[in-house]
Parts: C-alpha cells; sequence; structure tokens
C-alpha cells in the first residue's frame, strides 16, 4: 500500500501498524371435476380485447400477427403437422396462397413462372420487385451454366437480368462466367452453390430477407422477438452476474444482491506485513499475492472456491510492488519497489531470470501478448521491453513514466499505456510511435485496462475513480465514488459478468462494488481492519473476488449461499474458513 501526501505523488511507504397446502380430495367424482375445471381453464383461448382483433392486456399485438409468428415457429422447429393445424384451426394462414404459390414455384425451380407470379403479390415498391427478379433469374442463369445450357444462359442474362437494371457490377461477373468457368470458381460460385434443392432454399432465404416481412414472415421470428425480450430484461438487472443459461421463459428474470460476491468465505493470514498488491490469473485457477514483506505468494484455486498456499517467492530486498501472470498463467513476474523484476514458474516456485539495470529501479511490470517478453517502467521515467533471455528490444526515453506508475499493454501488443505525468496518461502507438493523452483532473494514483483493451479505470487523488473509453479519441464515460482515499495508492478492477462491475478498495477498510453502466453504488463490505489497498474479480468464476489490506490478510469474497465444505481451519494454521462477514 502506498502514502500519497497532498503534495507529492502517492508512494509505498513505513507505517505506524493499525492499532401447509392443502391436498385434493380423495372423493374420484370430485377429483374429476377439478381435472376438467383445470383442463378447461388450460383450453381457454387468449384473452382479446375489443374487437378482437388484438390480444394482450395492452392492447398492442396484433392476433393475426401474433397467431402466425407462433405458425411459423412451428414450421422452423419441425412441427410441420402442428403449424397446419393453427393455420386451419384459426383461419390465419401463414402466407397467402400467391405467395404460397411463388415459394412453391421457386423450390421447383419454375423460374419464368415465379417471376410472374411475384408481380402478382402486390408489391408496391418497383426496386424490391426488380430486386426479387435480379435473385431469381441470377439463379436461373447459373443452373442454366450448370446444365451446359450457354446460349440459354447468355439469352437469360442480354434479355431478362440487364433489363432490371440491377447490380450491374454482378452483372458484368455473371457474364465473365460464360466464358471461363474458372472465373465463377473467383467469384465463390461453385458446383454446390448450384445444386438443386439446397440452393434454391437459399434463393429463399435471400428473398424472405428482401421482401416485406408482412408477404413472408421472417424466419425464426418468434425467437428473435424472446431473445430481445431476454436481453432488456438482463440490461435492466443491476446486479445479473449469472450465466445465460440461467435464464428462463417462465418468469421475468430478476438477479438480487446475492449474486454479487458480498459474504467472507477465507480469510488468507500468510504475509507478515501489509499486503499491496493481488492478481488472479487469466484462467482464475491461481491467486497471486505481493506484500511489503519482500514476498509474494502464489495461492491455488480448488474446484471448491477455496485457496491454498502453492508457493512463496522470496528473494527481494524490497517490498514487492506488483505481480503479474503470462498470458498462458505458466510464469509470473513480480516487481520489487525500484529493485528488480524476478521471472518465476508457477508449477515448480523456482525462480527463472531477474531483470534489472544499471543505476535504474524498475517500478512495474507486464508481458508480451505472446508471453515471447517483458516490459517494464523505470525510476528513470523510461520504458523499456525485453525478451525472456533479458535483452533489451526497445526503450522509449524521456517522460513516459512517473516514478509510482502502472502499466498495460493491449492484447494486440501495438499499444503500451503509462502514467506519464501526475495527471497525464499517455497511450503509446508502438509502430507509427503516435500518442494519445488522457488529461485528468487531479493526480492519478493507479488504472486497470478492461479484458476487451476498450475502457480504462483510473484512480484519483480525489476520491473518484474515472472509466474512459479509449477507442479512437479517449472519452470519459462514468464516474464512481463513495470509496475513501487520503493518503495511500487505492486500486480497482473490472469483475462480473461481462465485467459490468466496478469494484475498488479503500481506505475506510471495506471493499467497494458499483454498477460499471449506471455507476450506482451497490455494496460496501465490511470486514478488513486496515486500509483496503487492492481488489481482483477471479475471471473464470463471476463470483469471487478477493482484497488484500494492510492488515496483512487477504480476503476471498463469495456469494451468500456459498457451499462450505470445510468450516474449520486449515491445517497449517494461516488460512481461515468463515460463514460471516468477520
Amino acid at each position: 500500500m502506498g502514502v500519497i501526501e497532498d503534495s507529492e505523488p502517492p508512494l509505498k511507504r513505513v507505517k505506524v501498524p493499525l492499532e401447509e397446502s392443502k391436498s385434493l380430495p380423495e372423493d374420484p367424482s370430485t377429483a374429476g371435476s377439478v381435472s376438467c375445471s383445470l383442463g378447461d381453464q388450460m383450453a381457454r383461448p387468449l384473452s382479446s380485447q375489443g374487437d378482437g382483433e388484438t390480444v394482450g392486456s395492452q392492447c398492442v399485438i396484433k392476433k393475426a400477427e401474433f397467431i402466425k409468428i407462433i405458425t411459423r415457429a412451428l414450421y422452423s422447429l419441425g412441427y410441420d403437422k402442428s403449424g397446419a393445424l393453427l393455420e386451419e384451426e384459426s383461419g390465419i394462414p401463414l402466407h397467402s396462397s400467391v405467395v404460397n404459390l411463388f415459394m412453391q414455384q421457386v423450390t421447383d425451380g419454375k423460374w419464368d413462372d415465379s417471376v410472374a407470379t411475384l408481380h402478382l403479390i402486390g408489391l408496391s415498391d418497383e426496386t424490391i420487385v426488380n430486386s426479387a427478379s435480379f435473385l431469381i433469374l441470377e439463379q436461373k442463369f447459373l443452373e442454366l451454366l450448370k446444365m451446359e445450357k450457354i446460349a440459354a444462359a447468355l439469352d437469360t442474362l442480354r434479355n431478362e437480368i440487364v433489363p432490371l437494371h440491377v447490380n450491374l457490377n454482378r452483372v458484368h461477373e455473371l457474364a465473365a462466367c460464360t466464358i471461363s468457368p474458372l472465373h465463377c470458381v473467383r467469384l465463390g460460385i461453385s458446383g454446390q452453390d448450384t445444386e438443386g434443392m439446397k440452393s434454391r432454399s437459399k434463393i429463399l432465404e435471400k428473398l424472405q430477407k428482401l421482401l416485406p416481412a408482412a408477404i413472408m414472415i421472417p424466419e425464426k421470428r418468434l425467437e428473435h422477438l424472446v431473445e430481445r425480450a431476454l436481453d432488456i430484461q438482463r440490461e435492466a438487472c443491476v446486479f445479473h452476474n449469472t450465466s445465460d443459461s440461467d435464464l428462463s421463459l417462465y418468469s421475468d428474470h430478476q438477479c438480487g444482491k446475492n449474486q454479487i460476491p458480498s459474504q467472507t468465505l477465507q480469510i488468507l493470514k500468510a504475509h507478515n506485513d501489509e499486503v499491496w498488491f493481488l492478481q488472479f490469473s487469466h484462467n482464475g485457477k491461481y491467486l497471486a499475492s505481493s506484500s511489503k514483506d519482500q514476498s509474494a505468494i502464489i495461492w491455488e484455486v480448488k474446484e471448491n472456491g477455496q485457496m491454498s498456499l502453492k508457493h512463496t517467492l522470496c528473494g527481494h530486498q524490497k517490498p514487492v510492488s506488483t505481480v503479474s501472470f503470462s498470458p498462458d498463467d505458466s510464469q509470473i513476474l513480480t516487481c520489487g519497489q525500484e529493485e528488480v523484476i524476478k521471472r518465476w514458474d508457477v508449477s515448480s516456485g523456482e525462480c527463472l531470470h531477474v531483470y534489472e539495470k544499471s543505476g535504474v529501479g524498475l517500478i512495474s511490470c507486464g508481458w508480451f501478448p505472446d508471453g515471447r517478453g517483458i516490459f517494464s517502467g523505470m525510476t528513470d521515467r523510461t520504458i523499456c521491453l525485453w525478451d525472456l533471455d533479458g535483452r533489451e528490444m526497445e526503450c522509449w526515453k524521456g517522460q513516459r513514466t512517473l516514478r509510482i506508475s502502472d502499466m498495460a499493454i493491449t492484447d494486440d501488443g501495438k499499444r503500451i499505456i503509462s502514467i506519464c505525468r501526475e495527471s497525464t496518461i499517455v497511450l503509446l502507438d508502438r509502430e507509427p510511435k503516435f500518442e494519445k493523452l488522457i488529461e485528468e483532473v487531479d493526480m492519478i494514483t493507479s488504472f486497470s485496462l478492461s479484458k476487451d483493451n476498450k475502457f480504462l479505470l483510473v484512480n484519483l487523488i480525489n476520491q473518484e475513480i474515472h472509466l474512459w473509453s479509449i477507442e479512437g479519441d479517449p472519452k470519459l464515460v462514468s464516474k464512481y465514488k463513495g470509496h475513501k482515499r487520503t493518503r495511500f495508492i487505492i486500486r480497482s478492477c473490472f469483475g462480473g459478468l461481462g465485467q459490468a462491475f466496478i469494484a475498488s478498495g479503500s481506505e475506510d477498510s471495506q471493499v467497494y462494488i458499483w454498477h460499471r453502466c449506471s455507476g450506482d453504488l451497490l455494496l460496501a463490505l465490511p470486514g478488513h481492519s486496515g486500509a483496503v489497498n487492492c481488489v481482483s474479480w477471479n475471471p473464470a468464476n463471476l463470483h469471487i473476488l478477493a482484497s488484500a489490506s494492510d492488515d496483512r490478510t487477504i480476503r476471498i469474497w463469495g456469494l451468500d449461499d456459498f457451499d462450505l465444505k470445510r468450516r474449520e481451519d486449515h491445517s497449517n494454521g494461516s488460512i481461515h474458513h468463515c460463514n460471516g462477514r468477520s
């Protein structure tokens, strides 16, 4: 954890210790009447309003459209008998007789008849008629070519397709196909594309998208409406943090606060001093923490969500300020405060390499997206990139970083992000050597890059967290307030399903969680007895959150109904399981 005085940048510091339902009648006659009553209710038609042209309580659903969409869904699902029965019983056909004839003619390859029938459907837009005619006649042309009827194909092209004055570039491409079959291949028109029912069904799909929905009911229209309704419910659910498999059509979706990790599941007590930083691995199987006690610890996440100590990484001569997992999670970097960077094997705990530069301290670390190199900010305000063997590959001199500086690199490896001045973040594009700046209103203490590389979460000295969009020109999107920060470096993170939440530490010993889009503060989690320096949300288990504190502990937060299989203290005495917030 770090101290920030009003007149100087936030720095790590030495700090003074913190002090009954009724059953059905058994009478068969009574039971029979009950069954009939229920059956009558189930068979009762949909309630309709006014003249019976609408259904539903708000009179906005047109009955004919509603039935047609259901009929279309039945046919799409393969329930042809049920679809036909619904058409017969309702008296509402899915399509008019003319449209049915048109579709059958296309399926049968009766191209001239289908074009003639198309004009009988009653389309008022001549552009749509010509475009639909083009699709039909193009298929006729291609099938004639396949049958090697070149003269007939040319006649169709010259006398039927060209007069439509539609898609002239395509017309030229089709003309070239009559000269060289190889041109058809270059255009992606293979023999399979012109084979019978398969290609004709594709033409029907294209016609369906082209013609008005009132003429040809779109494929899977009911599914689309239901999915859209679920999307709206999901977007309106402030606490949504469950997978789509948990959504149901039987009731409106609404998550409660119990979907947000808010219960202390474990307290990890293996560090001997303040815990400054922690981070889950990309696969969520490990948690790494670093401390003022000059060590880092790798914790293993068990299948039941419990953490166990895997390795303690020792050897730094100064407090370990940050850690960073490699892209494949097989290795990890630890950065000593203005000291050196060490690379470790996660499986064995062996130190593989030490990165240092004479006369200069290293203050931050990270990985190339391909895992073949690392980068670091230096105390001389430069940024250096090394290969795994420690050979310097690139170096940006000048004021590119501060003595206290977070750094990040985008997944494509093209952009490096760093704090270059007290209130400024630089977005450095490596190839064109082009820079964009994020100018903040106050001193920046830390930042975090979103998983999709499109957003930056910036912590400020003024007790605000700002969300910036960094696609194109940087733009401030949202602000989060409520946590406390007066002297120390406090870190925040994205988390939850689709990274829909923002979590942060706080100097008042609590963990704060906001809804990312609305900015509403959802929860403040008490439990720690010292400032909470850093938080990390498990990317694989949406219901697990970790927090690191000056009280020398790490708290693992989960759901209220989390199934704790082991409630007793762990045998090594350094891990405690909790069933509460204390």
